[in-house]
């Protein structure tokens, strides 16, 4: 790669960061939970692709990553006192998430992703239509 494609690619990595730091800066509680469903689903693409390219270093990454947002963003958001049996039942949910996402690193199963997708797109669209009905678009 050369030194400008670098450079281009630095810059536009850059700018999404700058344009994410503005969304969360700004964003009510409500939709920093949208974000971390956003995030923890966005990694889980990304070890998707890194399955596909072998890349075993990058791949562990993004399920850490994916992992360390469901752990320490959504479910440390509970409020398992005011929450009660929903909050727990939430949590519950989170951990089968990161022992699907755990399980497909060790096992090197890429379709263990496939479970873990499938319950942070249902929660996070449930959460999207309970935070903000009027713009929750269509499921």
């Amino acid at each position: 790669m050369t030194y400008a494609a670098r450079r281009s690619m630095g810059a536009a990595r850059s700018y999404a960061s700058i344009g994410l730091e503005t969304q969360v800066m700004s964003a009510s509680p409500q939709r920093l939970i949208s974000l971390l469903f956003d995030g923890a689903r966005a990694a889980i693409g990304q070890a998707r692709l890194h399955f596909e390219q072998g890349n075993t270093a990058a791949r562990g990454a993004a399920i850490s990553k994916a992992i360390d947002i469901v752990e320490t963003g959504l479910k440390a958001s509970l409020d398992m006192k005011a929450g009660g049996e929903l909050a727990a039942n939430l949590a519950a949910v989170y951990d089968l998430v990161i022992r699907h996402l755990l399980l497909a690193n060790l096992n090197n199963d890429p379709q263990r992703l496939d479970p873990a997708d499938r319950l942070l797109a249902e929660i996070g669209s449930a959460w999207r239509e309970a935070a903000d009905p009027v713009t929750s678009p269509p499921a």
